[in-house]
């Protein structure tokens, strides 16, 4: 049984589970933010079709929860074309009525067009920059840019940055769409492009390990 935030003397925002592992508190409660908490998020994401999944999916998970999202995530992977963005480029308007009698995904006309325009604006991306990877990690924060110590408070002051914001403007230059400096935080949270499991975490460690060995020089 987890321990809620602050609950038994437990730093805020971090939950206590059965055998005394500590972790963030969104992820648990059910067992599908578990399993996202501990195996995907913030591990760093260098292949250009799962940044643009990640982030189309933190598009459509606007004024939903992340739940809903995961669970149908596999249903967007097969509506998406396993999310191939040169694949998703050339959907039409009957791709869009298609998608939008899929109980399978959230049916959202502006976010299932903007899925197939960002696809169209990802080819762009790549060509002026080499690779997705290579335009999402140069919007890494540099050293010393964030807070000495990742808390629960250090996060909910973040849900924007400085670095969120201007990935943000550059997406927009480049044509994508629903891609506002909150998603876009969202999404180097959920790439490793910067490391929220807070202090504490059983996941921070090995987080910032794996994002040690990523090699910034070579993303192109």
């Amino acid at each position: 049984m987890s321990a809620a935030a602050g609950d038994e003397g437990l730093p805020e925002g971090l939950a206590q589970r059965a055998d005394g592992t500590l972790a963030c508190w969104w992820g648990e409660g059910h067992d599908d933010y578990a399993a996202y908490h501990d195996r995907e998020w913030g591990v760093p994401v260098l292949d250009d079709l799962r940044l643009y999944e990640k982030m189309c999916l933190e598009g459509f998970q606007s004024g939903l929860s992340w739940l809903t999202i995961l669970r149908k995530r596999t249903h967007f992977r097969a509506a998406f074309s396993g999310f191939d963005f040169e694949q998703v480029a050339r959907f039409g308007s009957g791709d869009v009525e298609r998608l939008l009698g899929d109980a399978g995904i959230v049916r959202h006309r502006g976010k299932i067009e903007a899925t197939i325009n960002n696809a169209r604006a990802a080819i762009d991306t790549v060509e002026a920059y080499g690779s997705l990877a290579a335009f999402f990690w140069s919007f890494e924060p540099e050293h010393g840019a964030r807070p000495a110590r990742i808390d629960h408070a250090a996060v909910a002051d973040m849900a924007t940055t400085a670095e969120s914001t201007a990935m943000s403007r550059a997406l927009k230059k480049l044509g994508w769409r629903f891609v506002g400096p909150t998603t876009c935080y969202a999404l180097m949270q959920a790439a490793g492009i910067v490391n929220d499991h807070l202090d504490g975490c059983h996941r921070r460690r090995k987080i910032e390990e794996m994002r040690l060995l990523v090699e910034r020089g070579n993303l192109a």
